[in-house]
């Protein structure tokens, strides 16, 4: 099986790289300046070297505040660039998952959204996003549309930053009134992989088991790294941002759980293996 990832510097980008390792697999993972997204010219050439099995679309414009004033590049990454994706899976017969999120939901449930909710995005991200996946559903029979939340990996996330901080400030004020599910981006990958080996095609929510607030999240990351500073519960109104977020996005796995069964573990698990490679 050969196998294209976009967007293969980022943190998942970098989860499916690392977990290669057998023979029947090759993973072609490119980043945005290798494979321009809006540049259908560049796609086709790549495909047409490639000739992938599958697809793995997990390059995306992701600043979810600079979106909120970039609204024409975060659509002509997330939404155009996605159709060039879905366009040339089409003509080479590939497998495409659309990596999507949570935020294609406007928080308001007091339920983990399952696939059957409506979404309702509450910011340009969300939208582009929610865009990214009725387009490539329009263009690409051979698709899986895969939400996440919350990911942390390989790279620049909330998990570093909360660690960086603890070192340099003497204490730490973290959003309370936002809840989610953090998800490792290995098990992430390992959750794709085992998807694309099957022709079930559809819309999946694929996040860790289990439920926190972001200060909630902070407190665990601390205490598995074992730095002992104050962690101070804010509001969201407290720490402006340009972006709106829901405030409740956490998803539940229940097209896994009607299929194949769910898989994932609980984040808890995720986040004790990840601070235990930094760590390292």
């Amino acid at each position: 099986m050969k196998i294209i990832v976009t967007g293969g510097t980022g943190q998942l980008g970098r989860a499916f790289s690392g977990l290669i390792d057998t023979a029947d697999i090759q993973i072609f993972s490119f980043s945005s300046h290798e494979l321009d997204v809006t540049n259908p010219h560049q796609i086709n050439h790549i495909f047409n070297e490639v000739q992938p099995d599958v697809v793995i679309h997990a390059g995306a414009y992701t600043a979810v505040d600079a979106a909120e004033t970039h609204a024409d590049i975060v659509f002509r990454v997330n939404v155009v660039g996605t159709r060039n994706i879905a366009a040339a899976c089409l003509h080479y017969d590939s497998k495409l998952v659309y990596v999507s999120t949570d935020y294609v939901f406007d928080g308001k449930n007091n339920r983990p959204y399952t696939e059957f909710d409506q979404p309702n995005p509450l910011n340009i991200y969300g939208r582009s996003k929610l865009e990214g996946e009725i387009i490539a559903a329009r263009i690409c029979p051979r698709l899986f549309i895969v939400r996440t939340s919350w990911l942390y990996g390989e790279g620049h996330n909330f998990v570093r930053t909360i660690l960086k901080l603890a070192k340099e400030r003497e204490y730490l004020t973290i959003v309370n009134d936002q809840t989610g599910s953090p998800t490792y981006t290995v098990d992430l990958a390992q959750g794709v992989l085992s998807l694309v080996n099957t022709s079930e095609f559809g819309t999946y929510h694929m996040s860790s088991n289990g439920q926190c607030t972001w200060y909630e999240f902070a407190r665990e990351i601390l205490r598995l790294a074992g730095q002992n500073i104050e962690v101070r519960p804010i509001n969201t109104a407290e720490f402006a941002l340009p972006a709106v977020r829901p405030a409740y996005s956490v998803l539940r796995n229940y097209m896994l759980e009607l299929t194949c069964g769910d898989y994932f573990r609980s984040w808890q698990a995720g986040l004790h293996d990840y601070v235990s490679t930094i760590k390292k």
